[in-house]
């Protein structure tokens, strides 16, 4: 039984072309307790939960279909994209409102409309223009790297409003990331997709962080292994997370190869041996502390 902490529907179906229904059959004959269906834009709660409605009809056996149903939950938030960022106060607005509307649809649909985090959100300041993201460091001269910290912080306050755990997408901004946490004051949810060291770990658990690792920890170059087992061993057990951040970060053997849900196995059997642990152990000490979390 494994768990999974993010994957992006709409954009594993629409941009990926990755077969919905394989993967939720296979996540549901798998007994898969949970996976998380991650937001990344201001608008697109809706289309995401109607991409997994399809997905699910499209499954014959209706016994896997009822447990891809129960397995799959959302959140939603705002990825600090140029767009999002200079219209900020509009695309808040708009989360919030797909949010209250999605939360209002629950009791009538066995789906789990229910939003249960917000995000993911935060800053990214890696620049790789020819990249997915396309970020290019020219686009953020100072109105527009100000906005993206405000952006942030309107996001965690809104996970304050809503009493909901938040997800940070945090990437080559750690300072930045840490003092707009400080800024805002609510220390609730997941640093998603970890990709700093040790001492910076200390520092967001220091806060009451959770700590969530991905495929890329599988293929960390041989003079940073090490630090990275360090690492991997230090996150307390009630603070340690696995997810697959798919449609991205496949793991090995699968690097480069788009990431699904089902993949997330290889991230708990290389983290397992790390930690001393089988990869059902450590599955249910992340199912553990999702329980936690996201109060489900």
């Amino acid at each position: 039984m494994f768990s999974d902490t993010h994957f992006h529907f709409k954009t594993m179906i629409e941009e990926r072309q990755v077969d919905g229904v394989e993967v939720l059959t296979k996540l549901a004959a798998r007994n898969t307790f949970f996976g998380l269906d991650i937001g990344t834009r201001s608008d697109d709660l809706q289309r995401r939960q109607a991409c997994v409605e399809t997905a699910i009809a499209g499954i014959k056996d209706a016994n896997l279909a009822d447990k891809a149903r129960n397995l799959v939950y959302f959140s939603a938030g705002i990825w600090p994209s140029i767009d999002e960022i200079k219209n900020r106060n509009e695309a808040i607005k708009t989360l919030e409102a797909s949010i209250l509307a999605a939360n209002q649809e629950s009791d009538q649909d066995t789906l789990h409309r229910k939003v249960i985090a917000i995000g993911e959100g935060g800053l990214d300041h890696h620049w790789n223009p020819s990249g997915v993201d396309g970020r290019c460091q020219q686009d953020f001269d100072e109105e527009v790297y100000k906005g993206e910290r405000e952006l942030f912080e309107m996001q965690l306050e809104l996970a304050r409003k809503m009493d909901l755990p938040f997800l940070i997408h945090s990437r080559d901004a750690f300072e930045d990331t840490l003092d707009c946490l400080k800024n805002a004051g609510y220390h609730n949810g997941i640093v998603h997709c970890y990709s700093y060291g040790l001492e910076e770990a200390k520092k967001f658990l220091d806060l009451g962080w959770y700590i969530a690792f991905g495929g890329g920890v599988t293929y960390t170059k041989k003079a940073k292994m090490e630090k990275m087992k360090e690492l991997l061993r230090y996150v307390p057990a009630d603070r340690f997370l696995c997810e697959t951040d798919a449609p991205y970060l496949a793991p090995v053997p699968f690097r480069g190869q788009t990431n699904t849900p089902v993949l997330i196995e290889e991230v708990y059997k290389f983290i397992a041996e790390i930690r001393g642990l089988s990869p059902e152990e450590l599955s249910n000490l992340v199912d553990t502390n999702i329980k936690t979390l996201f109060r489900v």
